[in-house]
Protein backbone atom coordinates (compact mmCIF):
# COMPACT_ATOMS: atom_id res chain seq x y z
CA UNK A 1 0.00 0.00 0.00
CA UNK A 2 1.29 3.98 -0.89
CA UNK A 3 0.31 6.53 0.82
CA UNK A 4 -0.10 8.74 -2.48
CA UNK A 5 1.44 9.45 -5.49
CA UNK A 6 4.42 11.32 -3.76
CA UNK A 7 5.22 8.32 -1.53
CA UNK A 8 5.08 5.79 -5.08
CA UNK A 9 7.46 8.06 -6.80
CA UNK A 10 10.13 8.31 -3.99
CA UNK A 11 10.08 4.42 -3.28
CA UNK A 12 10.12 3.90 -7.31
CA UNK A 13 12.82 6.18 -7.45
CA UNK A 14 14.95 4.41 -4.93
CA UNK A 15 14.54 1.23 -6.93
CA UNK A 16 16.13 2.63 -10.19
CA UNK A 17 18.89 4.41 -8.04
CA UNK A 18 21.58 2.78 -11.11
CA UNK A 19 20.31 4.86 -13.71
CA UNK A 20 21.00 8.05 -10.97
CA UNK A 21 22.83 10.57 -12.70
CA UNK A 22 23.41 8.70 -15.87
CA UNK A 23 21.76 11.16 -18.34
CA UNK A 24 18.23 9.53 -18.27
CA UNK A 25 15.08 11.25 -19.61
CA UNK A 26 12.13 10.34 -17.46
CA UNK A 27 8.76 10.42 -19.59
CA UNK A 28 5.61 10.66 -16.93
CA UNK A 29 1.96 9.75 -18.64
CA UNK A 30 -0.34 11.99 -17.47
CA UNK A 31 -2.21 12.75 -15.87
CA UNK A 32 -1.49 10.45 -12.72
CA UNK A 33 2.28 9.22 -14.14
CA UNK A 34 3.33 12.96 -13.10
CA UNK A 35 3.73 13.09 -9.48
CA UNK A 36 5.17 9.98 -9.42
CA UNK A 37 7.59 10.77 -12.64
CA UNK A 38 8.62 14.24 -11.05
CA UNK A 39 9.99 12.40 -7.79
CA UNK A 40 11.70 10.08 -9.62
CA UNK A 41 13.23 12.66 -12.05
CA UNK A 42 14.18 14.70 -9.09
CA UNK A 43 15.90 11.54 -7.48
CA UNK A 44 18.19 10.33 -10.18
CA UNK A 45 18.61 14.06 -11.28
CA UNK A 46 17.58 13.13 -14.71
CA UNK A 47 15.47 15.43 -17.48
CA UNK A 48 11.78 15.02 -17.07
CA UNK A 49 9.02 15.69 -19.29
CA UNK A 50 5.56 14.31 -20.24
CA UNK A 51 5.01 11.62 -23.27
CA UNK A 52 1.30 11.69 -24.36
CA UNK A 53 -0.43 8.67 -24.40
CA UNK A 54 -4.35 7.93 -24.73
CA UNK A 55 -6.25 4.92 -24.31
CA UNK A 56 -8.68 4.19 -27.19
CA UNK A 57 -12.03 3.46 -24.90
CA UNK A 58 -15.21 0.79 -26.43
CA UNK A 59 -18.04 3.42 -27.57
CA UNK A 60 -20.16 0.92 -25.48
CA UNK A 61 -18.22 1.32 -22.30
CA UNK A 62 -15.60 4.55 -21.79
CA UNK A 63 -13.74 2.72 -18.55
CA UNK A 64 -12.63 -0.22 -20.91
CA UNK A 65 -10.24 0.23 -23.57
CA UNK A 66 -9.14 -1.89 -26.78
CA UNK A 67 -5.85 -0.43 -27.10
CA UNK A 68 -4.51 3.39 -27.09
CA UNK A 69 -2.52 5.63 -29.63
CA UNK A 70 0.50 7.81 -28.37
CA UNK A 71 1.02 11.71 -29.48
CA UNK A 72 3.38 10.69 -32.68
CA UNK A 73 0.34 7.91 -33.78
CA UNK A 74 2.15 4.83 -32.36
CA UNK A 75 -0.87 2.48 -32.05
CA UNK A 76 -1.59 -0.63 -29.69
CA UNK A 77 -5.01 -2.41 -30.48
CA UNK A 78 -6.20 -5.89 -28.91
CA UNK A 79 -6.31 -8.29 -31.62
CA UNK A 80 -9.95 -9.51 -30.33
CA UNK A 81 -11.24 -5.79 -30.92
CA UNK A 82 -11.26 -5.97 -34.18
CA UNK A 83 -13.78 -8.75 -34.11
CA UNK A 84 -16.44 -6.29 -32.18
CA UNK A 85 -15.22 -3.07 -33.78
CA UNK A 86 -15.12 -2.24 -37.89
CA UNK A 87 -12.35 0.10 -38.89
CA UNK A 88 -14.65 3.07 -39.19
CA UNK A 89 -15.59 3.27 -35.35
CA UNK A 90 -12.05 2.23 -34.70
CA UNK A 91 -10.72 4.90 -36.56
CA UNK A 92 -13.10 7.39 -35.44
CA UNK A 93 -12.01 6.82 -31.60
CA UNK A 94 -8.82 7.49 -32.53
CA UNK A 95 -9.47 10.50 -34.06
CA UNK A 96 -11.20 11.77 -30.86
CA UNK A 97 -8.41 10.97 -28.72
CA UNK A 98 -5.89 12.16 -31.12
CA UNK A 99 -7.72 16.07 -30.37
CA UNK A 100 -7.18 15.19 -26.68
CA UNK A 101 -3.65 14.32 -27.39
CA UNK A 102 -3.16 17.48 -29.44
CA UNK A 103 -4.85 19.41 -26.44
CA UNK A 104 -2.72 17.82 -23.36
CA UNK A 105 0.20 18.28 -25.08
CA UNK A 106 -1.22 22.38 -25.50
CA UNK A 107 -2.07 22.96 -22.24
CA UNK A 108 -0.40 20.50 -20.17
CA UNK A 109 3.31 20.23 -22.07
CA UNK A 110 2.43 24.08 -22.99
CA UNK A 111 2.93 23.03 -26.28
CA UNK A 112 6.57 21.72 -26.25
CA UNK A 113 7.76 19.40 -28.19
CA UNK A 114 9.28 16.36 -26.90
CA UNK A 115 12.79 16.41 -25.74
CA UNK A 116 15.39 13.99 -28.09
CA UNK A 117 15.29 10.64 -26.79
CA UNK A 118 17.54 9.21 -29.87
CA UNK A 119 20.72 7.28 -28.10
CA UNK A 120 19.19 8.16 -24.64
CA UNK A 121 17.90 5.87 -21.51
CA UNK A 122 14.20 6.61 -21.41
CA UNK A 123 12.06 5.60 -18.04
CA UNK A 124 8.59 5.22 -18.57
CA UNK A 125 6.26 6.41 -15.65
CA UNK A 126 2.76 6.05 -14.86
CA UNK A 127 0.95 5.37 -11.81
CA UNK A 128 0.07 1.97 -12.54
CA UNK A 129 -0.47 -1.04 -15.01
CA UNK A 130 -4.09 -1.58 -15.79
CA UNK A 131 -4.41 -2.74 -19.20
CA UNK A 132 -1.51 -1.62 -19.93
CA UNK A 133 -2.12 -0.47 -23.41
CA UNK A 134 -1.31 3.22 -23.06
CA UNK A 135 2.27 2.34 -21.74
CA UNK A 136 2.65 -0.28 -24.77
CA UNK A 137 1.78 2.95 -27.49
CA UNK A 138 4.09 4.91 -25.14
CA UNK A 139 7.39 2.04 -25.65
CA UNK A 140 6.59 2.15 -29.09
CA UNK A 141 7.07 5.79 -29.48
CA UNK A 142 10.52 5.39 -28.04
CA UNK A 143 11.37 2.56 -30.24
CA UNK A 144 10.68 4.32 -33.21
CA UNK A 145 12.47 7.62 -31.53
CA UNK A 146 15.82 5.29 -31.38
CA UNK A 147 15.78 5.23 -27.71
CA UNK A 148 18.67 3.19 -26.56
CA UNK A 149 17.14 1.85 -23.50
CA UNK A 150 13.61 1.59 -22.66
CA UNK A 151 12.80 1.19 -18.98
CA UNK A 152 9.12 1.00 -17.59
CA UNK A 153 8.69 1.58 -14.11
CA UNK A 154 5.56 1.81 -12.09
CA UNK A 155 4.25 1.03 -8.60
CA UNK A 156 2.24 -1.73 -9.32
CA UNK A 157 1.12 -3.92 -12.06
CA UNK A 158 -0.90 -7.36 -12.42
CA UNK A 159 1.20 -10.01 -12.83
CA UNK A 160 0.24 -11.18 -17.24
CA UNK A 161 0.49 -7.08 -18.05
CA UNK A 162 3.80 -6.90 -16.39
CA UNK A 163 5.19 -9.83 -18.47
CA UNK A 164 3.91 -8.23 -21.75
CA UNK A 165 5.26 -4.78 -20.73
CA UNK A 166 8.25 -6.82 -19.96
CA UNK A 167 8.60 -8.11 -23.17
CA UNK A 168 8.45 -4.79 -25.16
CA UNK A 169 10.44 -3.12 -22.89
CA UNK A 170 14.52 -3.54 -22.17
CA UNK A 171 13.55 -3.59 -18.50
CA UNK A 172 10.48 -3.39 -16.40
CA UNK A 173 10.39 -2.19 -12.54
CA UNK A 174 6.87 -2.89 -10.44
CA UNK A 175 6.86 -2.48 -6.72
CA UNK A 176 3.83 -4.53 -6.06
CA UNK A 177 1.93 -7.01 -7.93
CA UNK A 178 -0.70 -8.09 -5.85
CA UNK A 179 -2.41 -11.69 -5.94
CA UNK A 180 -5.94 -10.29 -6.89
CA UNK A 181 -5.66 -7.00 -9.00
CA UNK A 182 -8.48 -4.91 -10.14
CA UNK A 183 -7.69 -1.26 -10.34
CA UNK A 184 -4.50 0.78 -9.87
CA UNK A 185 -6.46 2.80 -7.00
CA UNK A 186 -6.30 -0.59 -4.66
CA UNK A 187 -2.59 0.08 -3.49
CA UNK A 188 -3.42 3.92 -2.51
CA UNK A 189 -4.39 4.60 0.35
CA UNK A 190 -4.89 8.42 -0.93
CA UNK A 191 -6.25 8.17 -4.52
CA UNK A 192 -7.73 10.71 -6.43
CA UNK A 193 -8.45 11.66 -10.61
CA UNK A 194 -5.17 13.95 -10.99
CA UNK A 195 -6.52 17.94 -12.45
CA UNK A 196 -4.92 19.65 -15.20
CA UNK A 197 -4.62 22.37 -12.29
CA UNK A 198 -2.15 19.64 -10.20
CA UNK A 199 -0.15 18.59 -13.22
CA UNK A 200 1.18 22.18 -14.25
CA UNK A 201 1.42 23.19 -10.60
CA UNK A 202 3.85 19.79 -10.37
CA UNK A 203 5.36 20.53 -13.61
CA UNK A 204 5.92 24.81 -12.59
CA UNK A 205 7.75 23.38 -9.62
CA UNK A 206 9.88 21.81 -11.88
CA UNK A 207 10.88 24.54 -13.78
CA UNK A 208 11.38 26.13 -10.75
CA UNK A 209 13.42 23.79 -9.12
CA UNK A 210 11.43 23.95 -6.02
CA UNK A 211 10.65 20.97 -3.52
CA UNK A 212 6.85 19.82 -3.72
Amino acid sequence: MFKDRKDAGQRLARELEQYREKNALVLAIPKGGVEVGYYVAKHLQADFSLVISRKLPYPFNQEAGFGAIAEDGSTFIIEDARRWLSDDVINRIKKEQIEEIRRRIKVLRQGKPLPDISGRIVILIDDGLAMGSTMRAAVALCRKKGAKKIVVAVPVSGDRVAREIGKVADRIVVLEIPEFFEAVAQVYLNWHDASDEEVLAILAKWENKQNL
